[in-house]
């Protein structure tokens, strides 16, 4: 049976382990939990083999190995799951706006005035750095959904490329709705607009939460 001593050793070790881990803060609780459940499996084994409870986990621990050895292999699932979810909020963010983007104008008083030619190059620039942040994540995706795929150079440069490319889409599609406001004035009180401008910043924040993940995880 297992007691509250038990796992005092255990504890220790996790802890230690713990403290070498940066990521994905639900993941990184599932990958402990999951090495407690072992070491501490391995202490009942010790423990029905007839060795005392400290011996027990002092064997226990040793053979799970240092957090120095260990860190490198669990750190890379971090990174690997940090790089999944910021591929799947990128995508989702890209598809709403794909299929949205244009409802904030349809049915606006100043939609038949054509804008000038820089305006509509910045627009259609950020149709396309869209597009190249969804096909980034959707590589990213893949390579974080098969472990043969996982770790490595090619990782960080999916996730730097795609983290870079995100860092463009803000800033671009901030510039387009400042340059939107200054050319139209009643943008401003135009609801769809101003949902789009609402549901545009959340997402950003969103996705910007994932991106500080997956930056700390391969840091």
């Amino acid at each position: 049976m297992r007691g509250e001593n038990d796992a005092t050793t255990v504890e220790e070790r996790l802890r230690e382990l713990g403290a070498h881990l940066r990521g994905p803060r639900r993941l990184k609780s599932d990958l402990l939990t999951e090495a407690r459940h072992g070491l501490l499996d391995a202490v009942d084994a010790y423990r029905a083999e007839g060795l005392p409870a400290t011996e027990a986990q002092r064997r226990a621990v040793a053979e799970f190995g240092s957090p120095a050895q260990l860190a490198p292999a669990y750190q890379a699932e971090l990174a690997a799951g940090a790089l999944r979810g910021l591929s799947l909020r990128v995508i989702a963010l890209a598809t709403v706006a794909f299929v949205a983007g244009d409802l904030t104008w349809q049915g606006s008083s100043w939609g038949g005035s054509p804008p000038p030619a820089a305006y509509q190059l910045l627009s259609a620039s950020v149709g396309w750095i869209w597009a190249a942040a969804f096909v980034l994540a959707a590589i990213g995706l893949l390579r974080s959904g098969r472990s043969a795929l996982r770790g490595g150079a090619a990782d960080r440069a999916v996730g730097a490329a795609l983290t870079g490319v995100l860092a463009l889409g803000v800033l671009a599609g901030s510039a387009l709705f400042a340059w939107s406001v200054g050319l139209w004035d009643a943008a401003l009180t135009w609801p769809p607009m101003i949902i789009g401008a609402v549901v545009a910043a959340a997402g950003y924040l969103w996705l910007g939460r994932a991106a500080r993940s997956w930056l700390l995880a391969t840091r």
